[in-house]
């Protein structure tokens, strides 16, 4: 019987090992800045983060009265990516718009 209940732990501390931890989600922010257009910043969630424009025009508000505000989350890379996206458009169209990446 001792070798059934010793079989039986070395299962589950197997099982237990082979958990892994869901991957961590990030947020991708806009910040408010007093020189980016509003426009500029609808055609970055419309074009960047594929959101319906009533959906882009909400965020867009949030970050206008709020100081920031979240465009989408993501795995790590996704959302480093749509980062980097972010600001070589910001740099195309010459507007100073920042874009941060947290763990939410």
């Amino acid at each position: 019987m001792t070798k059934n209940n010793t079989q039986y732990d070395t299962d589950t501390d197997t099982l237990n090992r082979n958990k892994t931890a869901p991957p961590k989600k990030y947020g991708v922010f806009l910040l408010n800045d007093d020189y980016t257009t509003m426009d500029f910043v609808v055609k970055v969630l419309t074009e960047i983060f594929m959101l319906p424009e009533e959906r882009a025009i909400a965020v867009m508000l949030l970050v206008h009265h709020e100081g920031k505000g979240l465009c989408g989350v993501y795995s790590r890379d996704i959302a480093e990516t749509k980062q980097q996206q972010v600001m070589r458009l910001a740099r195309q169209e010459e507007q100073p718009l920042q874009c941060v990446v947290e763990e939410v």
